[in-house]
């Protein structure tokens, strides 16, 4: 098996640099330093991002600054912040991992989603396959995903915002299938959940289990992390499938009030998000696999990306708090299908 060059060793150090943000005391002027609380696959965006950022603020400012990362599941990151994590900034992949700040910590607003463009999602994306090379099992749709010869890795979603997106674009998917037959949509999730070899806790573990370990056929993960693995891995031993529907994955951003205002570092945090919606900013999202909202880039790269018809969860399913109670809380629809498989 192809193995990524140093990734061993390269996904230890990252674990460790993780926690070295967390502990990570700054610069002597704590304004000029922010912590970025992300999800678990945007290590190599925010690589891309920061010194750009890094290097506007200079030109701006004159002023130097530091940007620690803090990177795992989005539902682990949030539960750390609200444990004391004093992050400046979060940029997540799912709204709800956001929305708890408030609910559960007030550390936010509620108003939050209107302080940014596109509901504070500066990017988004959809749900993908990653597959062997020459996709052995003929993998075209959610439809295969289901099939009895048929091993599937991916996030554990009581964990992972990004496994949270994998069920419900399944569920969405089986729901239009089945014209909302819940029925039907739940023997289909049930036979879809049956078929995953490991739940790992996050998206770069599930991806290392499925490209390293060799577990599984189908790796289900963002398409910006499926369509990265060639580039990170060095190897042409995987294909990318991207289904004709998928699920519209939004990737919210904030600022924690409760920790800007405390640390003073309210404008550098602000301008840090605003710089996310810049045409630089876009055109790093693009080349590393995002879709964006500036019709500039968008038209630039309108190649790389296969039209997908994007289902909305909150237009079908119900608020995103709705969808939580029904399907992610203990006891609810997930945890019901797992005890049944």
């Amino acid at each position: 098996m192809l193995r990524r060059t140093g990734s061993r060793a390269r996904f230890l150090f990252a674990l460790a640099l993780t926690a070295a943000t967390v502990l990570h005391t700054g610069p002597a002027n704590a304004q000029d330093s922010i912590l970025n609380s992300s999800y678990d696959v945007s290590r190599e965006l925010f690589n891309a991002i920061n010194p750009a950022f890094q290097a506007q603020w200079l030109a701006k400012t004159g002023h130097t600054v530091e940007i620690n990362q803090s990177h795992g599941g989005s539902s682990k990151q949030a539960q750390a912040i609200l444990q004391g994590l004093a992050a400046d900034v979060v940029t997540y992949n799912q709204i709800t991992d956001v929305q708890v700040l408030h609910d559960q910590g007030n550390l936010i607003p509620a108003n939050w989603q209107s302080r940014l463009p596109n509901n504070s999602s500066p990017y988004y994306s959809t749900t993908a396959f990653l597959v062997r090379k020459g996709n052995p099992k003929h993998i075209r749709s959610w439809d295969d995903l289901v099939r009895s010869d048929v091993k599937l890795v991916f996030p554990n979603p009581k964990t992972s915002g990004n496994g949270r997106y994998t069920y419900l674009a399944a569920w969405l998917y089986a729901n239009k299938k089945f014209a909302g037959d819940e029925t039907r949509i739940r023997a289909f999730i049930k036979q879809f959940l049956n078929n995953v070899a490991v739940f790992d806790t996050g998206g770069r573990a599930a991806t290392v289990s499925f490209a390293e370990r060799g577990i599984g056929d189908v790796l289900i993960s963002f398409e910006s992390e499926v369509k990265g693995i060639s580039r990170e891995y060095k190897s042409d031993d995987y294909d990318v499938v991207v289904p004709e529907v998928s699920i519209l994955a939004e990737f919210p951003v904030t600022v924690v009030d409760k920790v800007v205002d405390q640390r003073g570092t309210r404008k550098l945090a602000t301008a840090y998000l605003e710089f996310l919606y810049t045409p630089q900013a876009q055109e790093i999202l693009a080349d590393n696999h995002y879709r964006v909202f500036d019709a500039a880039v968008q038209k630039k790269h309108a190649a790389f990306f296969p039209h997908v018809e994007l289902l909305n969860a909150e237009q079908i399913l119900g608020s995103w708090p709705q969808i939580q109670k029904k399907h992610f809380d203990n006891n609810g629809v997930l945890d019901q299908l797992l005890a049944r498989s």
